[in-house]
């Protein structure tokens, strides 16, 4: 099954499309578009070329468990996607993945300018990675 991960922003989304089989994180890019609908629009788009199943949408939760303005945006856009694709839509904990995808590119040693361009689509990898390493832990008990 392949799996759509969503680092919404407000001019810049990220994707991150797993292989075929939802093992692997495989397609990275991002959407440059401010209008929600827009980003919808291009995102069912990417969702039919690539045959995915399932959306994974990065909910931005404070450091401290609460929800703010962020997180009404992403259930917002949660709606919105369902009814443009009709696929489901899971919302994931996304807190510290731009953090994580920065110390990354930092660590990679691409420049400012190289970092701004592909930062929303390494953090879209990383809820990915981490939705996908969740579909495969087998649950305790």
């Amino acid at each position: 099954m392949r799996i759509m991960a969503i680092d919404y922003g407000d001019a810049h989304t990220g994707i991150a499309i797993s292989d075929p089989t939802g093992l692997l994180a495989g397609f990275t890019t991002v959407i440059n578009a401010y209008r929600p609908d827009r980003v919808t629009e291009q995102i069912a788009l990417l969702a039919k070329e690539h045959r995915v199943e399932r959306l994974v949408l990065g909910h931005p939760i404070n450091m401290d468990g609460t929800r703010g303005p962020r997180s009404e945006k992403a259930q917002a856009m949660r709606q919105l996607l369902e009814e443009t694709t009709g696929l489901p839509v899971v919302l994931w904990d996304e807190r510290r993945t731009t953090i994580d995808a920065h110390q990354i590119l930092m660590s990679s040693g691409k420049n400012a300018k190289k970092r701004k361009k592909v930062v929303d689509a390494v953090a879209a990898s990383l809820i990915l990675e981490g939705y996908l390493t969740y579909l495969k832990t087998p649950p305790e008990g």
